[in-house]
C-alpha cells in the first residue's frame, strides 16, 4: 500500500467536525396511483451516520444503487429527509422548515461526474463562473474579474480562456472547468461524485492530483464519492461502505483497505484489477438485491460466502465500533477478521 498524497498525519477531535450526519433516512413512497392502493417504500437511504473532519477526505463507496447519490444530495440540501439530523460547520440545516440554498452553497459544493452533461453549451466559461458570484452579491465587478482569473490558473487553465464555450475544451479541461465552478465560492466541503470516471485514464491522475493539490492549497474537506476504489485509496483518509442504504463498514483508510471486517468489503476489495494480470481477482456474487423488497436478515446474506442461518434470519446488527475507530455491520465480522488475518500470515511465511 502507498500512502496517498492526502494524508497529513494530524490528529482531529470531535470539535473540528465540518459535517455530522446522524441517521439520516430518505424513503420514496412508489407506486399506488392516484387512490394510493399498493403503495410501497424505496429505502433509498435508512439510517446513515457519517463524519467529516476539516481538512479530510471522507471515501463513500459502493455498488449503484447503494445510496451514495442519495446521502449527497440530503447534504446539498436537494432532498429532503424523511427523518435524521444534519449538521454543517456547525449549522443544523435539517431543522429549518426550509433550507437555505443560498446559504448552504457558501459551505458545500459538488463536482458532477459527467464535465460534458454538467455545463451548459451556451454559457462562456466566464459566464459560468461568474453566475455563482452575481447570485450571492459576494463581489463587485472587478472582484469578480480578479476570482475569475484566480480559479482559472488554481485549476490549471488560462484566464484568456474564460471567453471560450464548453465545446472548445477537452474532457480533462471541462472537468477543470466544473471543479472551477465548484469551488468559486469558497466553500468549505466539496461532494466529489465519481469525479474522475468519465474521463480516459491518462486524464484521471491529472484530475485525482489536482483535486490533492487544491485541497492542500486551500483547505478544503472532500466527500469522494466513487465505486473505484484505486482512487478512493489513493486521496481518502478514511473510507464507509454502503450497502443498501447502510453503512455496513467505517473506519480508516488503512483498517479499510489491509484489514475489512465485512464481507461486502472484501469483495469490493478483491475486485480491485490486479496489476500483474489486468483483472479482477475476484468478483461479488449476484446482484444488489431490490430495495423495494430486501432480503430478510441482513441484507448482503444472499450473496455472502460466509452468510449462516443468523445471517438469513436476523436483521443485521447495528453498525459496531471498536476502540480503534473501525465500524463494522456484521454477526461475524470478528471471525471473519480473524481468518483474514490467518490467510494473510500464512501467505507472507509460506
Amino acid at each position: 500500500m502507498h500512502e496517498p498524497k492526502s494524508k497529513s498525519g494530524e490528529a482531529r477531535g470531535n470539535d473540528d467536525l465540518i459535517l455530522s450526519v446522524e441517521d439520516l433516512a430518505v424513503h420514496f413512497p412508489v407506486g399506488g396511483g392516484l387512490l394510493g392502493g399498493n403503495r410501497r417504500v424505496l429505502r433509498a437511504v435508512d439510517g446513515v451516520d457519517l463524519e467529516l473532519k476539516r481538512g479530510e477526505c471522507l471515501g463513500l463507496v459502493g455498488e449503484s444503487g447503494s445510496g451514495k447519490s442519495t446521502v449527497a444530495l440530503s447534504i446539498l440540501g436537494l432532498l429532503a429527509p424523511t427523518r435524521g439530523r444534519i449538521v454543517l460547520d456547525g449549522q443544523v440545516v435539517t431543522s429549518r422548515p426550509a433550507v437555505d440554498r443560498k446559504a448552504l452553497a457558501r459551505i458545500v459544493q459538488i463536482v458532477f461526474q459527467d464535465p460534458y452533461a454538467s455545463l451548459n453549451p451556451r454559457q462562456t466559461v466566464r459566464r459560468t463562473l461568474e453566475d455563482p458570484l452575481r447570485v450571492h452579491g459576494v463581489a463587485s465587478k472587478s472582484e469578480i474579474e480578479d476570482r475569475v482569473a484566480t480559479m482559472l490558473r488554481h485549476v490549471g487553465l488560462r484566464p484568456e480562456q474564460a471567453g471560450r464555450y464548453p465545446h472548445e475544451f477537452s474532457g480533462g479541461q471541462r472537468q477543470r472547468i466544473g471543479i472551477a465552478r465548484a469551488l468559486i465560492l469558497n466553500p468549505k466541503i466539496v461532494i466529489c461524485d465519481e469525479p474522475v470516471s468519465a474521463l480516459d485514464v491518462s486524464i484521471r491522475a491529472q484530475i485525482i492530483n489536482l483535486l490533492l493539490e487544491l485541497k492542500d492549497t486551500l483547505g478544503l474537506s472532500y466527500i469522494m464519492i466513487s465505486h473505484d476504489l484505486g482512487v478512493v485509496e489513493h486521496m481518502s483518509d478514511r473510507v464507509a461502505v454502503m450497502y443498501l442504504g447502510r453503512i455496513v463498514e467505517n473506519g480508516d483508510w488503512r483498517e479499510i483497505f489491509e484489514r475489512p471486517a465485512h464481507p461486502y468489503t472484501q469483495a469490493l476489495i478483491s475486485a480491485i484489477p490486479d496489476p500483474l494480470h489486468h483483472a479482477p481477482l475476484a468478483t461479488t456474487g449476484g446482484d444488489l438485491p431490490n430495495p423495494l423488497n430486501p432480503p430478510n436478515g441482513c441484507a448482503f446474506s444472499p450473496r455472502c460466502r460466509y452468510a449462516e442461518d443468523v445471517c438469513r434470519h436476523e436483521p443485521g446488527p447495528a453498525l459496531e465500533t471498536r476502540p480503534d475507530g473501525h465500524a463494522v455491520r456484521c454477526w461475524r465480522s470478528e471471525e471473519i477478521a480473524g481468518r483474514m488475518a490467518s490467510t494473510s500470515t500464512e501467505s507472507a511465511h509460506p
